[in-house]
This record gives C-alpha cells, structure tokens and sequence, in this order.
C-alpha cells in the first residue's frame, strides 16, 4: 500500500483527469460538462492532457507518479484509449489509495504493481487474491448516457461513471466483477557480465531522460558511470545545476535521470523511449 494510503470509498476526492486529447479540441471540455452535469459539485483536477496520443505505457507511468500525492478516495478518470470503440473492456479498480476509471488496455499496470500484480508479459492477468483491490466491468448502461459513440467512450461512458462514483454510488453497481486484468509488464533492469542494463522509460517536458534504474541498482557499482547512446555520464549529481552539461541525478519518482543543464538531454543525446541506459563501476574518483 503507498504511504499514507488508506481504505477508502468512491466519493471522498476529487476526479483526476488524464487523457492523450491535447487542448486544442473540445473533448476535455465535453468530458467536464458531463461530470458537472451528473454531479454538479464534483471537484474536477487536470493531471494530463498532453499524453503522447495512444502512448497507453507512457500514460500508465505519469499515473505511477502522480496517484498517490492526491487525497485518499480520489476517482482517476484515464482516457489513453486506442481500442476505443473494439473489444477492449472498460472497467473501474478501486484501490486503498483511489478509485481508477480507464479503459483495460494496460494503463493502470504500473499502479496495481504497487499493489501486487505484476505482469511477466502482457495479457490478462488474474486478479484473485489480490487483497484490497476490486475491479468491474462497465456494463450497466444505466450509467452511460443515453447514447454512445463508438468514438467517444471518453465522454459517453467514463465519465458518467466517474461522476457517479463521486456521488458515492457503490462500484458493485456499475457492472460485473472483472477477476482478470490486461496488463503490461513493468521494466526491470538486468544484471549482464557485471552491469546493469536499464532503459530509458520516459522522456519528460524538459527533455530528462528518466530510466527504471533505482539507487540501488546502483550502490554495488560506487563510484558509478552511466552510457547511453554512447555518451558516458560520471557519478552521480545531487541537483539539475549542480554540474555543467549531462548529468545523472535521483529524480522525483525516486528513477534515476540524465539530464543535461540548461538543456535537453534527449535532443543532445538523440536518446528517447526504450534506448539502453548501461550503468558500471566507473574508473575515476570523486
């Protein structure tokens, strides 16, 4: 369970918005009105609406690092959805941490890892004895509105959902019970001939490269060296201007990042999603 997590009910947050729509169009704005339409109170929060389009693995990592700050008893309403309109379920998980309404496509994987369902491959993975984490499938259309878009699952069934679970209807009601979730395997480093191998997994605003290595894949490895595209990286720093030019520090997510001062490390590097990070015993001191 995330720290400071505890049991909760739908209802008693606010509904957190994720979703690969852009600003440009009208459909974040829609999805509001048919909350504020439902449940005239409800507290609506922006987290993203800048998710690359169909990146379903990059929006199940913005919402590993973003769930657990909001209160407990929060609804995450995720539109990342490029099954929309075919076989792909729709479904909402409630954890002890919050309530999440998305398409199940992959998107929560990374969340419920925290909760104790990882994935060796993509699939569905059975969710049985999982303590704390109950899932259903959105086939009650008494909760949809009255006419679906094969296009627009977003506005026509999510977030009627989501608004009625803020005004507390019980999960139970919105469908049957889903025993079995897709999921996508996290990245885990790999130990190769004294290395460690990690991948860059996501890039950010700033053009940070942030890898699934964690400070202590790196502890055996002191005073440790990082390559990436062929570009080596010494040490690690403590902050983004400490040093001038690339750099690796511990970011925010607890991941390690390069980063380059004043820069983008991905343009500099031509680095991006998936690219190897190889961290080793560096032959330097300091």
């Amino acid at each position: 369970m995330p720290k400071g997590a505890r049991n909760c009910l739908p209802g008693g947050g606010p509904i957190v918005l994720t979703t690969d729509f852009g600003l440009e169009d009208g459909y974040v704005g829609v999805m509001k009105g048919v909350i504020l339409g439902i449940s005239p109170r409800a507290q609506i929060v922006d987290l993203s609406h800048q998710v690359r389009p169909q990146d379903v693995p990059g929006a199940a990592f913005l919402l590993w690092t973003s769930y657990r700050y909001f209160p407990a008893g929060s609804i995450h309403l995720v539109v990342v959805d490029p099954g929309v309109g075919g076989t792909r379920r729709a479904i909402a998980v409630q954890t002890p941490a919050a309530t999440f309404v998305a398409p199940d496509n992959g998107v929560l994987s990374w969340v419920l890892q925290d909760h104790g369902l990882v994935a060796p491959e993509p699939g569905r993975w059975p969710i049985a004895g999982v303590t704390l984490v109950t899932a259903v499938e959105l086939t009650n259309s008494r909760y949809w509105r009255p006419e679906v878009s094969a296009t627009f699952h977003g506005r026509d069934v999510f977030a009627p959902v989501a608004a009625h679970l803020s005004l507390g209807v019980p999960l139970a009601d919105f469908g049957r019970p889903a025993d079995e979730l897709y999921l996508l395997p996290t990245p885990v480093p790999l130990l190769r001939r004294g290395e460690v191998v990690g991948r860059v997994i996501h890039v950010d605003h700033f053009g940070n490269l942030i890898t699934n290595l964690r400070p202590a894949d790196l502890s055996p490895l002191q005073p440790v060296e990082l390559e990436v595209r062929g570009e080596v990286v010494r040490g690690l720093r403590r902050f983004y201007a400490e040093a001038e030019g690339l750099g690796a520090l511990v970011g925010s997510a607890g991941l390690v990042e390069i980063a380059l001062t004043g820069g983008s490390a991905a343009k500099a590097l031509g680095a991006g999603v998936g690219d190897e990070v190889v961290a080793r015993r560096g032959r330097f001191t300091g």
